[in-house]
């Protein structure tokens, strides 16, 4: 989330799409409520179910799965024509004014730099036209016509509302009201926010779902606003602490690139690739302070053997040559390359795409450890459950191994939230029976493996042997020292940046915060994000003071990051000058001398509003993108493209080019992909507030509130099929089916799509035949193995089905 879930409140105009708030966050969504009741705030909702969010909303639209894009890039095409744009802030903090190199273009459905052969990008066209000084070109008139704001404007043009109603089906009407009620945000004293969750993510082009409302926002002038911004509703409670903290296959903690075998053999060439250069005059790119948070980084994982004779220990840093993420890992444990498989407080087989093929996958490893409060699919995936899951135990040679670990709550530590809140929570109660937390079984395991090194030696000892692991228990650390060791210390005195006679942090404090870290090994800090979580002053993450410093903003509560800041890129919820665009939305502003406000700034506190530097501080440009330069793999603008198994089998804006051109799928899963032709009706997976993932069917009462698998049929569907409320159906894709009750619904409506008729099936995602709720089929054997163009997050939210009546 840019802002908080408090901020909401502070919205005239929410948007939800890609996500159903008041299902799946119903506690944060009390403040969309409060927004309706308090400033009459219009509540808009785009899903392809009329969902419990769109029970509470103006106004509901249907949408088929899959055409975000193509209703978002009309929304675009929409304010452009009508100018609802905030020109000063577009003009001011967004790249539209600069200019594009000359051989970058757009043809038939593919961006400049495609090869066929390789079915990937070559970026290079995708950047600026640079003067001498390396300095991106630009016309602040925006009538170049290499200008990003003419490019945009001419790619978003095909998407009339015409266009958009025979892609998505949604009724011309109701969007053209969701683009007027956005346009009304284009005010420099109005605001609107969009949330969205899992529904966006979950798609091949899933990240260029998120990028377009961040252009609509960017139009708008939303990003930075207090009751703005494009808010991600976090799928469980820490998976944003997931993220932040590198476990993502190619990332460090942070937010860190990990090194690549090939790109960066060495720390010179990594830090040189990775450090981005400034790409205005005047502008402070904080990224550039990317040698400082590496190293303090290794410091942290080396100690002492991290010295700058040995490149603070980079060749012991294991290095990627493919993205390790969960297709790629299901992939090699099917062609048998991986042998071992531990799974920390996860359930892959009911997670993972494709469970028959990852059922075959996870036989032929030779073992498996589950780590793990509860028994799961996962852990009994060798066991025999009628055609719910039909395996013969004689044949599978893995061997489980089961550690049964804590839950939350009977540890103490940190949850991460939505907002980026780290939160300190206590311990309520003793783990049951054998259980250990989560720390002790990873530390004694680590313990026991370098021990083994110790005494048998083996390849590439070094990393085992030279980690830092200083902690008071080495087969225990508490989570408390993990947290110190993630806000970061001083390894020697550090002098006092705007006096340097002074010491600022003594050698062995924790710091204060990101700013006094060092690349010379003076520092060591294992999140730099996280610098200021534990400083000298204690845990800042047990605070609970909830005094509102206005707007709802409570910088006593808990701890944010970066900075303990609540709201993203705040310099821009103030005009050029250094005025807030809204008196009554003051969040921060400039007093002559210096930024000040109910909010830490994100901006370099004493840099006048002439300095220079512009809002967007992480971005070389200093401004917000409305073209991404050099991030993505599928193109500088986000396009619509089909998903991987369309129901239309055509992409209507340019047919040569169906689904997206820079998708990875592997060769065996192509082939297990299934056609409009023989699987006519579209699939989508979603949440129920009764059901927490895969955990709650093991809870008395949630069982009783929901205790039976069930499937979502519209009534046009199940007229054509002879379906009745109650019925069993079976639901089958070219990999898997499920067998589930059927609910037949006026919530899912037949859709009007390229001259023909599309009807959705919604597939609650929660059965499996653990627990203690009626045993069920796993949904993820419907979805194929396939994911995001960028982060691989498998597409389980537009697949192909066929319906039967049992």
């Amino acid at each position: 989330m840019t802002n908080s879930w408090v901020d909401i409140k502070n919205a005239d105009f929410i948007l939800v799409m890609g996500g159903n708030a008041a299902e799946a966050h119903p506690v944060g969504f009390k403040w969309a409520i409060e927004a309706k009741k308090t400033r009459g705030t219009k509540l808009i909702v785009v899903d392809p179910r009329y969902n419990r969010t769109a029970s509470v909303s103006d106004l509901y639209l249907p949408i088929r799965v899959g055409t975000d894009i193509a209703f978002l890039g009309g929304v675009i095409n929409w304010l452009i024509k009508n100018d609802k744009i905030q020109w000063e802030y577009v003009k001011a903090y967004t790249n539209a004014a600069l200019i594009v190199r000359e051989d970058y273009h757009f043809d038939e459905g593919l961006f400049s730099g495609y090869d066929e052969a390789k079915s990937k990008y070559d970026k290079s066209s995708w950047s600026y036209e640079l003067d001498e000084a390396g300095l991106a070109k630009t016309d602040p008139t925006l009538q170049h016509p290499r200008s990003v704001w003419q490019l945009m404007k001419q790619h978003y043009s095909r998407y009339t509302p015409e266009t958009v109603n025979n892609i998505c089906g949604t009724p011309t009407d109701g969007f053209l009201e969701v683009c007027r009620q956005l346009g009304e945000t284009a005010k420099p004293d109005k605001a609107g926010t969009i949330l969205y969750a899992l529904g966006w993510t979950q798609h091949t082009t899933g990240s260029q779902n998120i990028r377009t409302m961040a252009m609509i926002q960017l139009l708008l002038g939303n990003i930075g606003m207090p009751g703005g911004g494009v808010n991600a509703l976090r799928g469980h409670s820490n998976i944003q602490g997931l993220s932040d903290l590198g476990l993502l296959s190619t990332s460090l903690p942070g937010y860190l690139t990990l090194p690549s075998e090939a790109d960066h053999p060495d720390l010179a060439t990594y830090l040189a690739k990775t450090t981005p250069k400034a790409l205005q005059a005047g502008q402070l790119n904080y990224w550039s302070n990317t040698p400082k948070f590496f190293v303090s980084l290794m410091k942290w994982m080396w100690g002492d053997n991290a010295t700058k004779d040995n490149d603070w220990g980079y060749g012991w840093l294991p290095k990627w040559d493919k993205m390790y993420d969960v297709l790629h890992i299901a992939e090699l444990m099917h062609q048998g390359k991986i042998s071992g498989f531990i799974v920390q407080g996860f359930n892959p087989l009911a997670s993972f795409p494709d469970v028959a093929k990852v059922t075959e996958a996870f036989s032929k490893l030779k073992y498996m450890v589950i780590i793990d409060p509860i028994a799961t699919e996962t852990s009994t995936f060798w066991q025999n459950h009628g055609d719910a899951h039909d395996v013969d135990p004689a044949k599978i040679q893995t061997e489980v191994f089961r550690l049964p670990s804590t839950c939350f709550a009977e540890e103490d530590g940190s949850i991460v939230n939505s907002a980026r809140w780290l939160q300190w929570h206590w311990k309520g109660a003793e783990p049951p029976g054998e259980a250990r937390g989560d720390n002790e079984i990873i530390g004694e395991l680590f313990v026991a493996v370098r021990e083994l090194y110790r005494k048998e030696g083996g390849k590439l000892a070094d990393p085992i042997l030279k980690v830092n692991w200083n902690y008071h228990d080495p087969a225990s650390p508490t989570p408390a020292e993990l947290a110190m060791e993630m806000n970061g210390k001083a390894l020697s005195d550090l002098p006092d940046p705007a006096d340097p006679a002074k010491i600022a942090v003594k050698k062995g404090e924790q710091l204060p915060g990101f700013a006094l870290l060092q690349d010379d090994g003076r520092t060591a800090c294992a999140c730099w994000i996280f610098s200021g979580c534990w400083t000298q002053a204690g845990n800042q993450m047990a605070r609970r003071d909830n005094t509102d410093t206005g707007l709802g903003n409570t910088p006593g509560w808990s701890w944010s990051w970066p900075a303990n800041r609540r709201i993203l890129y705040n310099r821009a919820s103030c005009d050029p000058s250094g005025k807030p665009w809204d008196p009554k939305r003051k969040l921060i502003s400039w007093n002559g001398e210096k930024w000040v406000g109910g909010d830490v700034p994100d901006f370099k506190i004493d840099a006048a509003p002439d300095s220079g530097m512009q809002p967007f501080i992480m971005n070389p440009e200093g401004v917000g993108r409305l073209f991404s330069a050099d991030k993505l793999v599928d193109g500088p603008f986000p396009e619509h493209y089909e998903p991987m198994e369309s129901p239309i089998g055509t992409n209507p804006l340019h047919p040569k080019v169906v689904s997206s051109p820079a998708v990875r799928i592997f060769k065996t899963d192509r082939e297990r992909l299934g056609t409009h032709q023989d699987y006519p009706y579209v699939g989508t997976t979603y949440r129920l507030t009764e059901h927490f993932q895969f955990w709650t069917k093991s809870v008395l009462l949630n069982a009783i509130a929901q205790p039976e698998q069930f499937v979502e049929i519209g009534e046009a569907l199940a007229r054509e099929k002879g379906i009745v409320q109650g019925d069993m159906v079976k639901v089958s894709s070219k990999r898997g089916f499920v067998k589930a009750k059927a609910v037949v619904t006026k919530r899912l409506m037949a859709l009007k799509v390229n001259g023909q008729t599309v009807h959705q099936i919604g597939i609650p995602l929660h059965w499996g035949w653990e627990g203690v709720a009626r045993p069920g089929y796993l949904t993820n054997s419907l979805p194929p193995a396939v994911g995001d163009c960028n982060t691989q997050t498998p597409e389980y939210k537009a697949f192909l089905v066929k319906l039967e009546k049992l």
